[in-house]
């Protein structure tokens, strides 16, 4: 059975700090491309990073909005995909979800709330 489980999320001050983390199981996670995407309240979902792997698993991909900021690491030794969050703003908002980019498949997503 694919899982996909987020942590991590909750209530954070603007400029503060989250990492989230997605742990997998019931598929080759080492051999997966992976992404981030969010959905802000009452708005659709949004891309967030994509985690490559194989010949480009140095290879990491960012939405402007959150370049610079927002940093997608892999363990493949535990299966688990993290999102690390720093001068987080009201804007990022949102609840989380990691999904495999072959077909989407997200977990049950984890709560962002950027708020002072």
């Amino acid at each position: 059975e694919v899982r996909l489980v987020e942590s991590g999320g909750g209530l954070v001050q603007p400029g503060g700090s989250l990492r989230l983390s997605c742990k997998a199981s019931g598929f080759p996670f080492a051999s997966t491309v992976m992404k981030w995407v969010r959905q802000p309240p009452g708005k659709g979902l949004e891309w967030v990073s994509t985690s490559f792997t194989g010949m480009a698993s140095n290879i990491t991909t960012y939405a402007v909005s959150v370049k610079g900021r927002f940093t997608t690491t892999r363990d493949n030794a535990k299966n688990t995909l993290y999102l690390q969050m720093n001068n987080l703003t009201p804007d990022d908002s949102a609840v989380y979800f990691c999904a495999r980019l072959q077909d989407d498949w997200r977990g049950q997503g984890t709560q962002v709330t950027v708020s002072s």
